[in-house]
């Protein structure tokens, strides 16, 4: 039976997912300094990045609307699973939920699973790829949905940022928090709740040592063991493979994929962010 995934922008596909047209992604819009710049594949993620260091002001994301969505799901092909970033980050999710009750209502026969992945960027990732694997096994739609939906349940997801000015200038950030990493710059590690918030797991005094403390978070971890590990960077691959080499002396991954954020991910992670799923 045929499939189509569709996600968000916020999902950092790899270059092999993005050439398997099974594959569709919707961008975001992130506006910096007056200027809109559409997450697709023209986005420079370099420029976008130089143009929020250079502005003072805080700036923005608009999710894509249910119409976006909705022309999305009528070019589908078959069943049609869709990921988008935490319901409680953006409004990507419920823009998807909107565009599925306006689409069966054209299309009642047709079927539509929307995923609140609880997470962004490489646990998009995760999520999409299970999908894609359950999908193409063959089993009944209903079975991939559910199987999916555990997964959700089973992930985690984890980061560390070099720089923590652009979550600072969006309030991403209690004032505490800002106050702390501004002044003494400490390298908070973060995570997602299960319901999809971002929270504080440790602080560190280096990147090394926050990596090393992110690794020991997942070592920690039961659920880690005979999973892949998915890792998402900002501008720096080497960054993402001395996480790869720290997990694989202390933890029990299987393998590892390593992909590039995009725009939106970007636009919170900044240069040198790390974003670990698993």
């Amino acid at each position: 039976m045929s499939f189509s995934i569709i996600v968000d922008s916020c999902c950092d596909l790899t270059p092999e997912m993005r050439a398997d047209p099974v594959f569709r992604s919707i961008p975001l819009t992130i506006r910096v300094g007056g200027r809109d710049y559409i997450d697709d594949q023209s986005l420079d993620t370099s420029l976008l990045i130089y143009a929020m260091d250079q502005s003072q002001e805080a700036s923005s994301s608009s999710c894509p609307s249910p119409g976006d969505y909705l022309e999305a799901f009528r070019q589908a092909q078959g069943d049609i699973y869709v990921v988008t970033l935490s319901a409680l980050l953006s409004g990507s999710h419920n823009s998807a939920w909107q565009a599925k009750q306006m689409f069966l209502e054209e299309q009642p026969d047709r079927n539509v699973h929307v995923f609140n992945s609880c997470s962004a960027s490489a646990g998009e990732v995760l999520l999409a790829q299970r999908v894609h694997q359950l999908a193409k096994s063959g089993i009944p739609f209903s079975q991939v949905a559910a199987q999916a939906e555990q997964t959700v349940k089973d992930s985690n997801t984890l980061f560390v940022l070099e720089n923590l000015d652009n979550l600072k200038k969006n309030g991403r950030l209690t004032k505490v928090q800002a106050m702390l990493t501004g002044a003494l710059r400490i390298k908070l590690i973060m995570g997602s709740t299960p319901e999809g918030e971002i929270c504080k797991r440790g602080q560190a005094m280096s990147i090394k040592q926050a990596l090393t403390k992110l690794v020991d978070i997942m070592a920690a971890d039961e659920r880690h063991k005979g999973k892949t590990l998915y890792i998402a960077q900002c501008l720096c691959p080497d960054r993402a493979q001395q996480l790869w080499e720290l997990a694989r002396k202390s933890c029990q991954f299987t393998g590892v994929v390593i992909t590039a954020t995009r725009g939106l991910s970007s636009y919170y992670a900044n240069s040198g962010g790390v974003i670990a799923a698993y």
